[in-house]
C-alpha cells in the first residue's frame, strides 16, 4: 500500500460517522440507564408507601385483639394496647405524608384508606371529637378533583361503612348513658358527631347543590340518617328528613306507569321510614293510607328486608284494629320475607303470626304450613308452639301456666304481653261453650272452676258478650247465680197445633201444653220478657188456628151459612 492510499484511508469520513454512531449509543444507553432508576425509585417507593400502610393495620389489629381480651374497647387502662393505637394513627399519617409528597399535587388512594382507617379508630376508641375532625379531612380527600385510583363504588362503599360505624356508635352512647344516667357531656359529643357526618356528607353529595353531586349516595344516606333519626326518637327531624326525599327525588307525584325499577325501589324504601314514623306516632289514619300506597307500588324490587318491615308494621295496624284474619296473612307475608333476607326477626314475626291466629279463633295451626313448620322445634319458638296447641285443645290450664311461668320468654315481648288479656278471654270463651253444651242450667261457680278459678264477675262478663252476639242461647240468674240455657221448644209447640190430629185426644193435648207452660216458666221465670213474649206469641198462633177452622168449615157450608157464622162472630165479639 502506498503512502499517498494510506492517507486517503486515514481521512475517509466513515470514521468520523462510526464515532459519532458510538456516540449515539452511548448517549441511548445513558438514558435507558437513567429511566430504570426511576422506575426503581417508583417501585420502592410503592412498596415502602404499602409496607407502612400494612404495618399500620398490623399494629391496630394487635391493639382490638389485645382490647378484646381484656374486655372490648376502649380498655384506656392498657398502656400497651394505647402506645400500639397511637403507632397505628403515626404509620397512618406517615402514609398519607409519603403519598402526598411522591403525588402533589395528586391525592392517590392510600391516602383515602389511610383517613378512613384513623376514623374507625377515633370511633372504637370513643373519641368523638377526633373523629370529626379526621372525617372533615375523609370529605375533603373525596371531593377533591385530584384524587385518582378510587372508584366511585369505593366512595360509596367506604362512606356508607362509615355512616353504619356512626349509626352504631351514637346508639351505643345513648344506651350506655341511659343505663348510667350520666356522662351527657359524651352523649352530646356522639350526637354531635353524628349530625355533622351526616350533615357534611349530604351536603357534599346533594344531587343538584353539592360539590360533588351523586343522587344514589345522597338517597341512601337520607335513609341511614332518617333511621337514626327513627331510632333516637326525634320525630319532627325525621319528618323533615322525609318531606326532602320526596320532594327533591320527586317520586310520589310521578305516575306508577313513569317510574323506573329503581325510582319504585327508592319509593318502597321511603314508604318503609314513613310508617315506622306513623307507627310511633300512633297514627292510625296516615299508617293506613301509606301502607295501602306501599302495597299498590308495581316494579321495583326491593329488599326484602324493607318489604318485611312494611309488612310486619301493616299486620300491627290491623291487630291495633281488631282485624285478625287480616293480621295473620300480613304477619305470614312479612315472616317470608324476613326469611328470605335471613333475618332472625323471622322468629319475632312468626311469634306474632301464631298470636293473631289465636286472637282469629282460627282452626288452622299456623306450623302447618310448608314454610313454617321448620321452625316448630326452635328453641325460641317451642313455647309458641305448645301455647297452640294448648290453645286449640281448650286446655286452658297448660295454656295459662306457659303465659304465667313466662315460658321460652313470651311475656318479654312488649306487643304480646299488649294483647295478652284479649288472648285468655278468647280461649276462656272457647272452653265456656264446649263447657256448657250439654247443659240446660249450670252454675256460675262450676264455669269459673272450668276456667281455672276466675272470678264469677269474670265469668259473668265471658257470658254477656257470647249471649249478645248469639253464639250462646239462654240467660244469667244472677240471684241464683245460675246460666239458664234456651230450650228450643218449637216441636212441642207443633204437637199441640191441632188437637183433633192429636191422638190423645184434646184433654191430653191440654194437659201436654199446660206442662209444656210450666217448664217453660221454671226455666225462665214467670216475670221475664222473654217468657212473656213466647206465652204471648203461642196465644196469639192458638186464636189465628181457631179463626182459621171456623173461615174453612164455613166456606165448606157455602155462602149464606158462612154469612150467617159471620154475622153470629161478629155480635158474640161486640158482646
Amino acid at each position: 500500500m502506498s503512502e499517498d492510499e494510506y492517507s486517503y484511508q486515514y481521512s475517509d469520513g466513515s470514521d468520523n460517522e462510526q464515532m459519532k454512531s458510538d456516540q449515539d449509543e452511548a448517549e441511548f444507553e445513558y438514558t435507558d440507564d437513567e429511566d430504570e432508576e426511576q422506575q426503581e425509585q417508583t417501585d420502592n417507593f410503592g412498596v415502602n408507601l404499602e409496607n407502612t400502610y400494612y404495618n399500620a393495620k398490623q399494629l391496630k389489629d394487635d391493639a382490638y385483639r389485645d382490647e378484646d381480651a381484656a374486655g372490648g374497647p376502649p380498655n384506656t387502662n392498657s398502656t400497651d394496647t394505647n402506645v400500639k393505637i397511637q403507632q397505628a394513627i403515626q404509620e397512618f399519617e406517615k402514609a398519607i405524608q409519603m403519598e402526598k409528597m411522591h403525588l402533589e399535587p395528586k391525592i392517590g388512594s392510600f391516602t383515602f384508606k389511610c383517613l378512613k382507617q384513623i376514623v374507625k379508630i377515633r370511633m372504637r376508641r370513643n373519641e368523638p371529637a377526633e373523629a370529626q375532625v379526621v372525617y372533615r379531612r375523609l370529605l375533603e380527600c373525596i371531593s377533591n378533583p385530584e384524587l385518582e385510583g378510587v372508584s366511585p363504588n369505593a366512595v360509596e362503599k367506604g362512606i356508607n361503612g362509615m355512616l353504619d360505624r356512626v349509626s352504631i356508635f351514637s346508639n351505643i352512647n345513648i344506651n350506655i348513658n341511659n343505663d348510667i344516667n350520666n356522662d351527657s357531656d359524651n352523649n352530646d359529643a356522639a350526637q354531635g358527631l353524628a349530625r355533622l357526618v351526616y350533615d357534611s356528607t349530604l351536603s357534599l353529595f346533594h344531587p343538584t347543590k353539592g360539590s360533588c353531586p351523586t343522587e344514589r349516595l345522597w338517597f341512601k344516606t337520607n335513609l341511614k340518617y332518617g333511621q337514626l333519626l327513627y331510632e333516637n326518637h326525634e320525630t319532627n327531624k325525621l319528618q323533615s328528613v322525609i318531606h326532602d326525599l320526596l320532594q327533591t327525588s320527586g317520586l310520589e307525584q310521578s305516575s306508577a306507569e313513569a317510574r323506573s325499577f329503581s325510582n319504585s325501589t327508592h319509593l318502597m324504601e321511603i314508604y318503609a321510614l314513613q310508617i315506622q314514623l306513623y307507627s310511633r306516632l300512633e297514627d292510625n289514619k296516615m299508617l293506613r293510607e301509606i301502607f295501602s300506597k306501599a302495597m299498590q307500588v308495581q316494579g321495583g324490587i326491593p329488599h326484602p328486608r324493607t318489604l318485611a318491615l312494611i309488612q310486619e308494621l301493616g299486620g300491627k295496624m290491623h291487630m291495633a284494629s281488631n282485624e285478625y284474619e287480616a293480621a295473620c296473612s300480613t304477619f305470614f307475608q312479612a315472616f317470608k320475607s324476613y326469611d328470605e333476607a335471613g333475618d332472625v326477626a323471622r322468629l319475632r314475626c312468626l311469634k306474632y303470626l301464631v298470636l293473631a291466629s289465636m286472637l282469629d279463633a282460627s282452626s288452622i295451626n299456623p306450623f302447618d304450613s310448608q314454610e313454617v313448620r321448620p321452625y316448630k322445634k326452635d328453641p325460641e319458638i317451642v313455647a309458641m308452639t305448645n301455647l297452640v296447641d294448648a290453645f286449640h285443645s281448650n286446655n286452658i290450664k297448660k295454656f295459662e301456666r306457659i303465659l304465667d311461668k313466662n315460658e321460652g320468654k313470651v311475656m318479654d315481648d312488649e306487643f304480646i304481653r299488649e294483647y295478652t288479656s284479649d288472648l285468655r278471654r278468647t280461649i276462656r270463651k272457647q272452653v265456656l261453650l264446649q263447657v256448657v253444651q250439654p247443659y240446660t242450667r249450670i252454675s256460675l261457680q262450676a264455669l269459673a272452676k272450668e276456667l281455672n278459678g276466675i272470678s264469677i264477675e269474670d265469668v259473668e262478663s265471658l257470658l254477656v258478650p257470647l249471649i249478645l252476639d248469639g253464639k250462646l242461647q239462654g240467660r244469667i240468674d244472677q240471684v241464683e247465680g245460675i246460666l239458664v240455657k234456651t230450650v228450643d221448644f218449637g216441636s212441642m209447640s207443633k204437637a199441640s197445633v191441632n188437637p183433633a190430629e192429636d191422638p190423645s185426644g184434646p184433654s191430653d193435648a191440654k194437659d201436654g201444653k199446660d206442662k209444656d207452660k210450666e217448664k217453660k216458666m221454671s226455666l225462665l221465670g214467670a216475670n221475664t220478657i222473654t217468657f212473656r213474649t213466647m206465652d204471648a206469641i203461642e196465644n196469639l198462633m192458638s186464636e189465628v188456628e181457631k179463626l182459621t177452622s171456623v173461615i174453612a168449615s164455613s166456606a165448606s157450608q157455602g155462602p149464606e151459612k158462612m154469612q150467617g157464622n159471620s154475622e153470629g162472630m161478629a155480635i158474640g165479639s161486640r158482646g
